[in-house]
């Protein structure tokens, strides 16, 4: 059965989106929205879709669309999401999932109310290190997890036309970056029970630096760390009671894992990206309209709310 997708947004992301549709058998493109008829033509042109929109609300009306993903900027992802929703349409939405904890509820209500598909499009989850670093936990690898370490940063000159650093489009360190490692280790750990957060306000007023130090029940630890103006390992490494699992750089996306045992002994574990990365989410999707559930067990409605929570509290702390 064929899935017909439609995308909010002609960034990027928009861009790996479509090739990561195009390597999916039973996905076909047929739908872009974007904010003029300028851009969603554009767009349209360079990859062959058939139906363009120069307004986010008739992409909506596209009786053609089966899901949406939304590609638009953080800061308009509840809205959009809603919208679409609302439509009748199935949503996969960029990450972050929203600005706050409680836009992330809005959409989860919108998408039980209007019976409908939501999931938040954290890639990593569903690549083929990640699903073999969930195997291993899962059987017992390393013992129990105790602790996670994550950073992911790179350093960018101050644009403030640049979203990542315009505060109306959501940008920083934090809300773009910052939630792969905290994934990572909500992933492992759960969610945190107490959070204690630091971080630098840019001169465009967004947090450029981030560092937080994670609590979580049983005396479980993560430290994390995201920046916009500093190259940082972007590695993981999480730390067991019987060994040490290890992420290396890109730790949101890496084709391979060291696993190392309490002797130091080491295993790499080989797990590379076929094609487009962004593919494997969109299986995902396929799998989950397939089995007619509204969300993914593999990354839920609730923990996207409890990242967004971790999210807000940080903010909280930094922004004083």
């Amino acid at each position: 059965m064929t899935t017909r997708w439609g995308i909010a947004g002609t960034g990027g992301i928009a861009a790996r989106f479509v090739q990561a549709l195009q390597q999916t058998p039973d996905a076909e493109l047929v739908a872009v929205g974007s904010r003029t008829d300028r851009r969603a033509d554009a767009f349209a042109d360079e990859w062959d879709i058939p139906h363009r929109h120069g307004d986010y609300d008739d992409l909506a009306r596209d009786d053609d669309v089966d899901v949406v993903y939304v590609a638009t900027p953080q800061s308009r992802h509840a809205d959009d999401a809603c919208r679409y929703l609302d439509a009748g349409k199935h949503v996969l939405c960029e990450k972050p999932m929203a600005m706050t904890e409680a836009e992330v509820l809005r959409m989860t209500a919108s998408a039980h109310l209007a019976e409908r598909f939501l999931m938040e499009a954290i890639w990593s989850r569903f690549l083929p290190a990640y699903v073999r670093l969930w195997e291993l936990l899962l059987h017992g690898r390393i013992g129990e997890a105790l602790f996670v370490e994550a950073d992911f940063g790179f350093a960018m000159p101050v644009d403030p036309a640049h979203r990542l650093f315009d505060p109306a489009r959501g940008g920083g360190a934090l809300l773009d970056l910052g939630v792969y490692p905290l994934q990572l280790a909500s992933l492992v750990l759960g969610p945190p029970d107490r959070v204690v957060a630091s971080g630098h306000m840019g001169e465009t007023d967004v947090d450029e630096t981030v560092v937080a130090a994670l609590h979580h029940p049983g005396g479980k630890l993560a430290v994390v760390k995201a920046s916009i103006r500093l190259n940082l390992a972007c590695t993981a490494r999480i730390v067991g009671t019987e060994g040490s699992i290890e992420l290396p750089a890109f730790m949101h996306c890496p084709e391979s894992l060291t696993v190392r045992d309490t002797f130091g002994q080491a295993e790499v574990i080989e797990a590379p990206i076929e094609g487009e990365g962004l593919r494997y989410q969109v299986d995902e999707v396929h799998r989950c309209l397939a089995e007619g559930v509204g969300e993914s067990r593999v990354m839920t409605l609730h923990e996207s709310a409890q990242i967004a929570a971790t999210m807000d509290t940080i903010r909280d702390q930094i922004d004083r």
